[in-house]
């Protein structure tokens, strides 16, 4: 009798749109930003009502909660550019939005805002910062237009900017556990600059092993995270500069640690637990901000490993003597930042975000006017909601609209109970400052964040006067979904997934920049790690990028199929470029191994870029021998 073949168990999968609706970030509770939000709004309110401005009062508070989500785990002095730079656009956009709503009827108005949508929608393919400025552009302009103030419109703009202005300096000032163990300027620099050390260790790690993609992509993270952290003001007039210079210093020095690695692992061969123990103890010294101690030299047997050797005396040199070259920088220039906001990325998303704002604001204010809409009409929330649905990085389309209605139901039912039980205005404004407190960690998940944002803005709009408004509030959101799920997947000129195709541009234009300056064989290595950086850089974005358009529904997702390839190919194509950049400091000549290998990922690129439409940078000019 033959023996049974085991029945293969088929494992259900959920569709990406609605895997991606269900998931939801995690980690540790920030507790520090929970304090900030716990005393952003609601105080402000206290003192609008106190002093007689409750409309006034009421703006700050918003701009205070828009404050808040933008409040995002890093250092301080990055939260100066992350939240104050969508604050002042967003003080713009309540000054436009009030001048206009003031001076215009229905039809210039809605033809004013869809431009307006336009010009924030290519704005906001530049970069995070420049979304959350679109954004708050555009929510504010559409509450300076539709919300009843009896307040001009610069009070409001700077009612707006004082609600932001708070929550920031709340941010500059409260103490956080990273300040508190040493230099009070630095609350997250330290650990940014520790982990890129303690990445470089865990790749060395894995060289030579399955996970050793995972460690670089890690350390690829690491980076990153490191150089927005150290992104911002910098306070070298003032005493204890020398302790910044040294941040610095430590960060450049983690650069060519990190080639060195990298071309360990492109060798696939193990590295000792000597070579890894190095990286560490400077991660170590990172942290508590002390020195070294002698480094464990690893064995200089391979071209990685006297680069690896080398960096980690560059390193102690530079941990001792605190001075080094800033290349935290990324060097984008304003006319590079207008040509990606008016490339094809920018002009696709710019052209969806006018058409769902215009609509919005038109549909809106065709209900205002009509008779059965109701007396107290809110008719900017339709707009406004329909910016944040319209915002591809909180998420695919889908997946936005679910989370978005689901969240706003929960919270106007909640708002609904607690408005029936809670004294007005101490309870509301009690409640407020509660929703602040919590949107630091709703932020994980868009229908928290929705649910709880929602509570908070039916509680500001009880403070200023206004009745209950939970109805209302569902029935917005749903109509603005619908008008963002139709508008989402019209046809537009051009080839769909602009905005993936341009990140996957970006990143292939590095690329080639960096193999370019590589095989050119300049004495340049500081140009040449700040090229690598931002070939990698480009690269995570270009994947976030395809992630989030690989989860959408199918009949959008499948204009983006194939890119996850090109990406896979330039990612190759960076590590064996960095291998090569190791070993022509070392020998001053490519082997047959790296010359071929690089021809080879240069004809797969290019017949990838082809299948996909993408264009490929001319190779006619790169030195390959062989």
């Amino acid at each position: 009798m033959s023996p049974r073949l085991p029945v293969p168990v088929r494992v259900f999968a959920l569709p990406p749109w609605l895997a991606h609706a269900l998931g939801a970030q995690r980690g540790p509770v920030p507790w520090n930003a929970v304090l900030r939000g716990a005393l952003a709004g609601g105080p402000l309110l206290i003192v609008a009502l106190a002093a007689g401005r409750t409309s006034l009062g009421v703006v700050a508070a918003i701009a205070a909660m828009l404050a808040g989500i933008n409040d995002r785990p890093g250092s301080r002095r990055a939260s100066v550019r992350r939240i104050g730079g969508p604050a002042l656009a967003g003080a713009v956009g309540m000054f436009a939005g009030t001048y206009a709503g003031e001076h215009t009827s229905a039809v210039p108005l809605t033809l004013l805002l869809t431009g307006l949508g336009l010009v924030a929608g290519g704005m906001s393919a530049v970069g995070p910062v420049a979304s959350g400025a679109g954004t708050q552009l555009l929510v504010a302009a559409a509450i300076g237009a539709g919300m009843p103030l009896p307040v001009p419109a610069w009070q409001r703009a700077l009612a707006f900017l004082a609600g932001a202005g708070w929550l920031l300096t709340l941010r500059l000032v409260l103490p956080t556990p990273g300040s508190l163990a040493g230099d009070f300027r630095f609350d997250g620099e330290r650990d940014a600059v520790a982990r890129v050390y303690d990445a470089v260790a865990e790749l060395l790690d894995a060289a030579g092993t399955e996970h050793a993609i995972a460690r670089r992509a890690a350390l690829t993270a690491a980076l990153d995270h490191a150089q927005d952290a150290l992104t911002g003001p910098r306070l070298r007039r003032y005493a204890g500069s020398a302790a910044e210079r040294r941040l610095h210093a430590q960060y450049a020095a983690a650069l060519p640690l990190a080639e060195a690695a990298t071309a360990l692992a492109w060798a696939g061969e193990p590295v000792s637990e000597r070579a890894c123990a190095g990286p560490r103890r400077l991660a170590a010294a990172v942290r508590t901000g002390t020195h070294t101690g002698p480094l464990p030299a690893p064995h200089r047997s391979a071209p990685a490993l006297r680069a690896l050797d080398d960096a980690l005396l560059h390193a102690a040199e530079a941990f001792d003597q605190g001075e080094g070259r800033d290349l935290h920088t990324r060097g984008r220039t304003a006319r590079q930042m207008l040509r990606t906001a008016c490339g094809a990325g920018g002009r696709e998303y710019g052209l969806r975000v006018a058409l769902c704002f215009g609509a919005a604001v038109a549909i809106a204010q065709a209900l205002h006017h009509s008779h059965w809409y109701g007396e107290h009409a809110h008719w900017y929330w339709l707009p406004a909601t329909a910016v944040f649905l319209v915002k591809p990085d909180l998420g695919p389309l889908v997946s936005r609209v679910l989370c978005r209605a689901a969240g706003t139901v929960l919270g106007a039912l909640l708002f609904a109970g607690f408005a029936a039980v809670l004294p007005r205005p101490e309870g509301l404004v009690a409640l407020v400052a509660l929703c602040g407190a919590l949107i630091p960690v709703a932020t994980r998940h868009f229908a928290a964040q929705t649910a709880v944002v929602t509570l908070l803005v039916l509680a500001l709009v009880m403070v200023g006067g206004e009745p209950q408004a939970s109805a209302g509030r569902i029935g917005e959101t749903l109509l603005a979904c619908a008008i963002v799920l139709i508008v989402g997947h019209l046809p537009m000129t051009g080839k769909r997934g602009g905005g993936v195709r341009a990140r996957l541009a970006a990143a292939g234009g590095a690329a080639h920049a960096y193999l370019v300056h590589v095989l050119g064989e300049s004495d340049d290595r500081a140009a040449r790690w700040t090229l690598r950086r931002e070939a990698y850089r480009a690269l995570a974005e270009a994947r976030t990028a395809i992630a989030l358009a690989a989860a959408e529904l199918p009949a959008l997702a499948r204009h983006t199929e194939g890119t996850d390839e090109v990406a896979d190919l330039l990612e190759r194509l960076v590590d064996t470029t960095t291998a090569c950049a190791v070993h022509l400091d070392d020998a001053g000549r490519l082997t047959p191994r790296h010359t071929e290998r690089l021809a080879e990922l240069l004809r797969e690129l290019a017949a990838q870029r082809k299948r996909v439409g993408l264009h490929s940078p001319d190779v006619a000019e790169l030195p390959l021998a062989g």
